[in-house]
């Protein structure tokens, strides 16, 4: 199995970004945790990172586009989140089983941050939980994977 993780924009200024919202790991830090519990789940994890909003939907449109085998995306859309029908509409496009995670908890900050609109084309939401959010989202994403490969 193979997961595609997308970090949006502003997440690579993690560890110095509003730590008392975001904590002090950094992007490496996440990606090496997720790299770990990868290996421990016996899935192959690419990450990849963008501030750009087209190269975020180019490597979403590259799961069906580019060489098969990628199983699920597992993405942080950061601001992207709340204004970009674009990176919905390319997630329900490749219809690969997507889950959302965020490191705060988008519904109990400002009020512009409490509308997701990728939520309703992702199997899975995590939020508020840091970055041990990340974890959580993958076991969640490659469970959905496999419940649904049988």
């Amino acid at each position: 199995m193979r997961i595609i993780v997308i970090h949006g924009p502003n997440l690579n200024l993690l560890g110095r970004r509003e730590p008392a919202i975001y904590g002090s790991e950094t992007l490496v830090d996440i990606n090496r945790r997720l790299r770990s519990r990868a290996h421990e789940l016996d899935v192959e994890l690419v990450s990849f990172q963008s501030n750009h909003e087209g190269d975020i939907i180019d490597r979403v449109q590259a799961m069906v586009l580019g060489e098969p085998g990628e199983d699920g995306l597992l993405i942080n859309p950061g601001g992207y989140t709340h204004t970009s029908v674009s990176l919905r509409d390319a997630i329900a496009a490749v219809g690969q089983p997507t889950w959302e995670v965020h490191l705060s908890d988008p519904d109990s900050r400002e009020d512009f941050r409490h509308r997701s609109l990728v939520r309703d084309v992702c199997v899975g939401c995590t939020k508020g939980e840091g970055a041990g959010g990340y974890l959580t989202a993958l076991d969640g994403l490659v469970t959905h994977v496999r419940a649904n490969k049988e």
